[in-house]
């Protein structure tokens, strides 16, 4: 069944098991497994480590081999979705992207930025853990259309919130769409933090840009 292959590679990934994890993935590259659904397990398996890591369960050794194993599934897929992705013509929104202060995760927003960047977005990365004044000076001094939020901690809706607000009291709101995402972001979250929207894997937040230039998904 697919779904018990499906399932062989979350947990593989989730137990740490590199070498079967990367040959499942492979494998499944060679059958002709799309590549958004490989890297869709690639995020399940990543909110499973999330949460084994807030409960303390797992610590930062498991989020950092973690995060090199699906970075080489993003690498072993990075070609098929060049091939796959056609980006439309035009102009594009810059996007300033990075993960909010007291996280530490980066799989999840490596993979939005790539996928960004196969349409044809251009991402300015500001990287993990990112302080809130942070993302206000480069709003300020880059003037970027979307500012992109990630976070798999529950902690991250707080920082997430915090810097909404910041953007706004420093009078650049008006300026940006802002979009989150993450472990467990849903439209409570959204209403939470302020943001514009929330996406649930990385084709929504292409999916999010390309709406708001007002072309079609």
């Amino acid at each position: 069944m697919p779904e018990e292959q499906d399932l062989k590679l979350v947990n593989a990934i989730v137990e740490m098991q590199e070498d079967e994890a990367m040959a499942l993935a492979r494998r499944f590259v060679a059958e002709g497994m799309p590549p958004a659904h490989l890297l869709e397990l690639s995020r399940e398996a990543m909110e499973v480590i999330g949460k084994r890591f807030e409960e303390g369960e797992y610590f930062l050794p498991e989020l950092m081999m973690a995060g090199e194993m699906l970075g080489q599934i993003a690498e072993l897929v990075k070609p098929l979705l060049a091939q796959s992705t056609s980006a439309t013509q035009g102009e594009r929104p810059t996007v300033l992207l990075g993960t909010v202060q007291g996280d530490l995760h980066d799989i999840g927003k490596d993979i939005v930025k790539f996928m960004l960047e196969v349409n044809g977005f251009p991402v300015i990365d500001l990287g993990i853990d990112v302080p809130v004044q942070t993302f206000v000076d480069k709003v300020r001094e880059l003037r970027p259309e979307v500012v992109a939020l990630s976070g798999f901690l529950t902690l991250a809706f707080d920082s997430m919130r915090d810097t909404v607000a910041a953007i706004e009291a420093a009078g650049l709101r008006d300026r940006v769409k802002i979009m989150i995402g993450g472990g467990q972001i849903d439209e409570t979250i959204r209403q939470y933090t302020g943001a514009d929207a929330y996406g649930l894997n990385a084709m929504a937040a292409v999916s999010l840009c390309q709406g708001w230039l007002g072309k079609a998904a």
